[in-house]
């Protein structure tokens, strides 16, 4: 990181944006883990790839208070600071609609999706994918894996391929992790 990219990051203002994620304090994931740490996770998963955009580091932080706190007062996010609208819209880019399917929401985001949007998906995914290391269903690694490869890969290979190559990784990794599980699953189901 270069002394310019440094000075900028040293200036975000997260405090405010990481108190508003507290309220995911608790909340579990279907994918393992816990929401509030996956927040920050995801964060961190951008400053790794050099990602220090003010408003998409503050959005990584929030990223999931709409979609997963249902009594979340969106006001209290707009008037954090100046930079707050743009958080709160790409937050909302981000968010997946009540009426939308999982993939309709991935292919929105791949289709009109803005940049950031994009980078945040897919460190998201990055994150999502580490955590399933603690997962024990079956069913859900492997559909969340193909879904992974299927709408997340597109959307890596457009905004940063070293991102992919993560994710590729990822992919690997728990599709090995699904064959050796597999004849113990097979037993389970007879």
């Amino acid at each position: 990181m270069t002394t310019e990219e440094m000075l900028r990051l040293k200036g975000t203002y997260l405090a405010p944006y990481m108190q508003l994620a507290t309220a995911l304090i608790g909340k579990t994931r279907e994918g393992g883990g816990n929401m509030f740490r996956h927040q920050l996770d995801t964060m961190a998963t951008l400053i790794d790839y050099s990602y220090i955009d003010s408003v998409l580091l503050k959005a990584s932080v929030v990223h999931d208070l709409i979609e997963d706190v249902p009594d979340f007062n969106h006001n209290l996010l707009l008037q954090i600071d100046f930079e707050s609208p743009q958080v709160y819209e790409l937050v909302l880019e981000v968010t997946r609609y009540p009426n939308e399917t999982k993939p309709e929401f991935l292919t929105r985001i791949l289709e009109k999706g803005t940049k950031n949007a994009k980078i945040l998906k897919v460190a998201d995914r990055i994150s999502n994918m580490i955590s399933l290391g603690f997962v024990i269903n079956y069913n859900f690694i492997s559909r969340y894996t193909e879904e992974t490869v299927q709408y997340i890969y597109p959307i890596a290979e457009e905004v940063n391929k070293a991102m992919l190559q993560e994710l590729k990784s990822l992919v690997e990794s728990r599709r090995k992790y699904l064959q050796a599980i597999r004849p113990e699953r097979m037993a389970e189901e007879i």
